[in-house]
Order: structure tokens, then C-alpha cells, then sequence
């Protein structure tokens, strides 16, 4: 079972929220999922952090080559950098980035988060990334939903939205079973690694209601 604060019961999505602060909004530093810990990025996890990347490098430059840390070579170092800014990004809330841990082993399996949120409204995008070993097995499902529940019932947001490469048929297909709608593709948004013009697909879930 998902672990969260007291939703907002009674508030219909339609009426607008008292405006938020993301400085002093109550951000989980932790989800428990029936098989997941979600929690912030720490400095101390980079060594645990490159060894998943180094292991998922070539997956995620297919399908993610337009991040600039999937660019990067994946050492110690640039690891350590990524955890130090993830850190202080969620401290500010310009992004909010989890760690997934397999519960029974501890294993790093999974990053999701937050991404490109809009305070005002609020909106926002979930984003996640799977561990070459651990994909198959629903992880990217578990956290979509964890944190896309979240932003709906917590935070109140009017959208969620998950955006992927149009032939990425493993994120559509999580897209889907999470609950997300298909709302059209946007043509021509990103060059792939061959320089040639891809589109995304663009989904997105609304508080029940809407």
C-alpha cells in the first residue's frame, strides 16, 4: 500500500487551491509501495547510483538521449554530481527526484520523479528510468502510479502528465496501464541520436472527476 498524508477530501478539483508555496508544501521524503521505498536522492548513494547506471547506460541513451546526464559518462564522479543536484533541487523544489529500492534487498531498481512542475496551477510531469536488471517486473508502474497519486490527491494537481518518444512501446504501454490518456503526439519535438526528427507522445491523467 501506498504511504501518504490526508488527501483533501471534499475540495472538488474544479475549485482552485489556496495559492502554494512549494517552500513550505509538505513533500513526502517517503513512499512505500507494496514492493518499493521512494525516497530523495543523497550524496551517499552515488556509488550505488553509477553502478545502476553503468549497468543501463545503452538502454537509456536509446530511449532517453535527449536528457543531458544520459549523455554524460557514467562515473563515480558524474554520479555523485547528479546526487548533489538532485539533492539540492528537491531542497528548492524546482524538481522533485526519488530513488526506488526494492524493499527486501535494498537494490536500487528504479528513479522517478516530478519534473517541470507548475506551482500555480498546480501541474506537473512524472518521469521515471528502470535498471536494465529489474525491467519486466512492474517497477515503472509502481512508482508512476506511487507519485502520480500523490500529486493528484496531495498536492491537488489539475494534470499529471507523462510524455515519451512515440515508438518507446514499453512507456506507452505504462502509460496506459496507469491510468494515463492518450491526448495526441507532438510532432517533430527532439532529434534522435541519428539527427533524425522524432515526435512524443503525450498522456496525462486528471483528478477524478475532471
Amino acid at each position: 500500500m501506498l504511504s501518504r498524508r490526508s488527501g483533501h477530501a471534499g475540495n472538488h478539483p474544479s475549485n482552485p487551491p489556496d495559492m502554494i508555496d512549494p517552500l513550505t508544501f509538505p513533500i513526502p521524503t517517503e513512499f512505500t509501495t507494496l514492493r518499493l521505498m521512494l525516497r530523495p536522492f543523497r550524496v551517499s548513494d552515488a556509488p550505488a547510483l553509477h553502478e545502476a547506471l553503468a549497468e543501463s547506460i545503452v538502454e537509456l541513451r536509446q530511449h532517453l538521449w535527449f536528457l543531458p546526464w544520459v549523455a554524460e559518462e557514467p562515473t563515480l564522479s558524474s554520479a555523485e554530481v547528479r546526487c548533489r543536484r538532485a539533492e539540492g533541487n528537491f531542497l528548492l523544489r524546482n524538481d522533485l527526484a526519488y530513488l526506488a529500492f526494492n524493499r527486501s534487498t535494498a537494490r536500487l531498481v528504479a528513479s522517478v520523479g516530478l519534473h517541470r512542475t507548475d506551482w500555480t496551477l498546480p501541474s506537473t510531469e512524472v518521469g521515471y528510468w528502470v535498471r536494465r536488471g529489474e525491467t519486466g517486473k512492474g517497477y515503472a508502474s509502481e512508482c508512476v502510479n506511487a507519485l502520480t497519486d500523490w500529486a493528484l490527491n496531495e498536492l491537488r494537481a489539475v494534470r499529471v502528465a507523462l510524455v515519451t518518444d512515440d515508438d518507446n512501446v514499453a512507456s506507452r504501454a505504462v502509460a496506459e496501464r496507469c491510468g494515463f490518456t492518450l491526448e495526441g503526439l507532438h510532432r517533430h519535438t527532439t532529434r534522435g541520436p541519428d539527427g533524425a526528427l522524432r515526435h512524443s507522445a503525450v498522456y496525462a491523467r486528471l483528478p477524478q472527476g475532471s
